[in-house]
């Protein structure tokens, strides 16, 4: 009932009592003053014709009213509430990499060269992009560009650090709601023996469920891409993330060997990306 249109009821109300001739208030009165004035004078054979004729008439427009209701089941109309979207233009890329010891220079390298080439497609795509850096050898921190490219670090390597830093940055500052989110995360494979299967875990308990997208690109040896290059084998991160790309549709991995490899590997992932509705 609150969704009903008043106005536009009763002007469906209004038109069809006229179309169906429904006997007006201010008609079934007159009849009824005649009718009352007639009976209080002396009766006369005209004037008792007179009232039985309007008594028949009054009850014929009585019955008639009540036939042809005020409103009718037929006349009511509703307000439709139509969902519409608000477009969303703000999009934020994360940037994932390992810095621990058995990422060299030319990892890095190509990995930066893949993070700039998603960066660049992002800004073509949203009117506003953000950046966030996080790297991780055991333990993992947001840092700036500088850092993230070109200071070295030496450790372990947690992969599992990193995804918790990146949900933590999502819960703080952005939310799936108002945000596009992306990830791309860039590593050699390595991974602590136990840790692949928490990622597992993370990935789907939380990160895939807020991103647009996430990439996952692992750098190998150039010597290595005839054995790796076309197959599910390899490391145990690699094999984590096979499993949580069965599952989630926004989710995409690839090897990359050398820098050729970038390009081909970025149109690979980014033609492959299907219309995605984050879960809620």
């Amino acid at each position: 009932p609150t969704n009903i249109n008043v106005g536009r009821t009763m002007r469906n109300s209004h038109g069809r009592r006229i179309a169906l001739r429904r006997p007006k208030q201010g008609e079934l009165d007159a009849i009824a003053e005649e009718l009352a004035i007639l009976e209080a004078e002396p009766a006369s054979a005209v004037a008792r014709q007179r009232i039985t004729a309007l008594r028949e008439e009054l009850e014929r427009l009585e019955r008639r009213r009540k036939r042809i209701a005020y409103v009718d089941p037929v006349d009511i109309r509703f307000n439709r509430f139509d969902f519409r979207p608000v477009p969303n233009a703000n999009a934020v890329m994360f940037c994932l990499m390992d810095v621990s010891g058995s990422m060299g220079e030319r990892e890095k390298d190509l990995a930066k060269r893949f993070f700039v080439l998603l960066h660049l497609f992002l800004k073509r795509r949203y009117d506003r992009t953000e950046i966030v850096f996080i790297r991780h050898t055991h333990e993992a921190q947001e840092v700036d560009e500088e850092t993230f490219f070109y200071n070295t670090q030496s450790g372990g390597t947690v992969v599992s650090t990193a995804l918790e830093e990146m949900h933590r940055i999502i819960q703080q500052r952005y939310p799936s709601n108002e945000w596009n989110i992306y990830a791309a995360q860039a590593s050699d494979g390595d991974n602590f023996v136990t840790d692949s299967e928490r990622c597992i875990g993370l990935m789907d308990s939380q990160i895939m469920r807020l991103c647009q997208y996430f990439a996952y690109v692992e750098i190998i040896d150039e010597r290595e891409s005839h054995i790796f290059g076309s197959t599910d084998n390899g490391t145990s991160l690699w094999r984590a993330y096979n499993a949580v790309n069965q599952r989630w549709p926004n989710f995409q991995m690839s090897r990359i060997a050398n820098a050729a490899d970038i390009y081909p590997v970025f149109r690979q992932l980014f033609a492959r990306q299907p219309a995605f509705q984050k879960s809620a």
